[in-house]
């Protein structure tokens, strides 16, 4: 190649670029942008905020806590579901907790360490999805001012862990434990039970787990319960969203709310529905989905309408 078409070569590239660069640099997000400030959708291209006074308090479409600064529920709020974004609803770090149904055993903590006067967390504890999920429970039923039973679900021990065995004995082919020789608890360390949530299993006594043993030879065994299939306290109030940052809950937990909020407020439960109906979304399109609350927006409906001195 001669040098003039080497310099028209490049010369017609540095056009395009030039070119390109206006288009999909300038003009095009000129556009995006021109379009987003149209009426009716320059609320949502500025991220749906929610203001009081002028103040931006706010998004409706990001959740967030209604604790105080010990991550207490603050009781004349209406609470949000949990959250495993960052420390709660941190939009920098939105995330799911990656555990799955097959996530039952916990990883204990080191005993020596809980002696030190170290947090579980910081000692190696390490809940698995089901005793989240059973530990919630039970504190959503506290929190609302229900009795013990409230918080039961299948396959959850009294002290609000998983319900889960370790049973080891020979196996048949299929991988069952035919005759237990050792059957373990092993959500419920000696430390801290006085007593497994079972006496027996199959005949055998059922033990507390001991810290610094291996367990994970025996047959894991998932203890259903005597609690019902539909428990009080729903799914949403136990369990995080994919994103840690959904601004809703579902009408069950609001209704399970109500009471408290009722009370601390000095008003009537019915007072507190129609707050609660007012801002209850229905289905997306019709059909998709289930009904549900904003909290954000239901508790600064709250405070306008009926304020607390808590």
């Amino acid at each position: 190649m001669n040098i003039g078409n080497l310099i028209r070569v490049h010369s017609a590239a540095l056009r395009a670029l030039l070119v390109l660069t206006v288009i999909t640099g300038l003009a095009y997000p000129v556009l995006v942008w021109a379009v987003a400030q149209l009426p009716g959708l320059k609320d949502k291209a500025d991220g749906s905020l929610v203001t009081v006074n002028g103040k931006v308090v706010g998004s409706s479409l990001i959740g967030q806590l209604f604790t105080d600064a010990k991550g207490n529920a603050l009781p004349q709020y209406f609470q949000s579901r949990p959250s495993n974004a960052g420390t709660g609803y941190d939009p920098m770090a939105s995330g799911a907790g990656n555990l799955g149904p097959e996530s039952i055993v916990d990883t204990p903590a080191d005993p020596a360490e809980l002696k030190a006067g170290k947090a579980a967390s910081e000692a190696g504890f390490k809940p698995s999805l089901l005793t989240q999920v059973c530990t919630r429970s039970y504190g959503v039923a506290d929190t609302e001012g229900l009795d013990h039973n409230s918080g039961a679900r299948p396959f959850c021990t009294s002290d609000g862990v998983g319900a889960v065995l370790s049973v080891i004995g020979p196996r048949d082919a299929t991988g069952n434990v035919t005759h237990p020789t050792k059957v373990v608890s092993v959500n419920q360390p000696c430390e801290t039970t006085k007593a497994p949530f079972a006496a027996t299993y199959e005949g055998m006594r059922v033990e507390c787990a001991k810290y610094g043993e291996d367990y994970t030879g025996g047959q894991i065994v998932a203890i259903r319960g005597s609690a019902p299939s539909d428990p009080q306290v729903p799914a949403d109030a136990v369990t995080a969203s994919g994103s840690g940052l959904d601004p809703d809950i579902s009408t069950d937990y609001a209704d399970l709310q109500v009471s408290r909020i009722a009370k601390v407020r000095h008003i009537s439960a019915d007072q507190v529905r129609a707050l609660v109906k007012d801002n209850t979304s229905g289905r997306a399109l019709g059909f998709m989905g289930e009904p549900r609350v904003n909290v954000l927006r239901l508790n600064l409906a709250l405070d306008q309408k009926y304020p607390s001195s808590s």
